[in-house]
């Protein structure tokens, strides 16, 4: 099956990246289901018409392009999830007394005041500080 995945590839406009890792690093050789679907198109124009694909083969990647958009609708909601809760967290630390480690390496506290979404990591104001909520280490209820 590889070698004839192989063929068709190299007949074809599809790119298939050359390893696992190359998928995960690269995002423009990103394996989505716009491909997925090049790929079966240009198999099945380069198949024998005296051999057809068998049918077991078709429904078994049919099966495989819906599992990926399902996993990918997962992660993308994960993400999102995710996105929320630091939002969350970020917003529970106004009015506390905050602990982080500033560029220099000095342990320093303040109460938290506002809070920013403007990144992708929420940013807690300290003071006249801005600091990252992925950096602060330490959340006490203000005396």
């Amino acid at each position: 099956m590889t070698n004839a995945i192989d063929s068709i590839v190299a007949n074809s406009s599809v790119q298939v990246p050359a390893s696992a890792s190359s998928v995960t690093n690269a995002s423009k050789q990103k394996m989505d289901g716009e491909m997925f679907l090049q790929l079966l198109v240009a198999q099945l124009r380069a198949q024998d018409p005296s051999s057809p694909m068998d049918t077991n083969a078709m429904m078994t990647q049919t099966a495989q392009l819906a599992s990926m958009e399902q996993l990918t609708t997962m992660s993308n909601l994960s993400q999102e999830s995710f996105s929320l809760q630091m939002r969350m967290a970020a917003s529970g630390l106004i009015g506390k007394e905050v602990g982080y480690i500033d560029s220099d390496g000095t342990q320093q506290k303040g109460i938290a005041t506002s809070v920013s979404f403007a990144d992708s990591i929420p940013t807690v104001t300290i003071g006249d500080k801005s600091v990252r909520l992925d950096v602060i280490s330490g959340v006490t209820t203000a005396s």
